[in-house]
């Protein structure tokens, strides 16, 4: 193998190593229902500080920011704000360069 080929994949590598940030995903919350107070834990991964920067609630018209109380790679402990009401989809602000909205499939019922 000619020593261009070989800096050629070892470019190519590079690239694909950090050209790929690993999105955050949510994937299920505790308990999945709650009032205004209450505190959700969100279970998923990438969920560290840096790869989310805010956490919302939306129903799709308005999205209310909630206040994190814990955060590691796996999960995250927010508290439902008092202005959330009904059914509402989580959704993240990504952290870094390009900062993202981002709908999770996880949704939380609030009374």
């Amino acid at each position: 193998m000619k020593l261009s080929s070989i800096v050629l994949l070892l470019f190519a590598a590079t690239l694909v190593l950090f050209g790929q940030e690993a999105m955050p995903r949510m994937s299920s919350a505790d308990p999945s229902s709650g009032k205004a107070g209450d505190e959700i834990t969100v279970a998923g991964e990438n969920l560290d500080k840096a790869s989310v920067a805010k956490v919302y609630l939306t129903d799709g018209k308005n999205d209310i920011v909630c206040e994190v109380t814990g955060q590691t790679a796996t999960e995250i402990k927010l508290k439902i704000p008092a202005k959330a009401t009904g059914r509402m989809a989580l959704m993240i602000l990504t952290a870094g360069k390009e900062p993202k909205l981002i709908e999770q499939p996880v949704k939380v019922s609030i009374e």
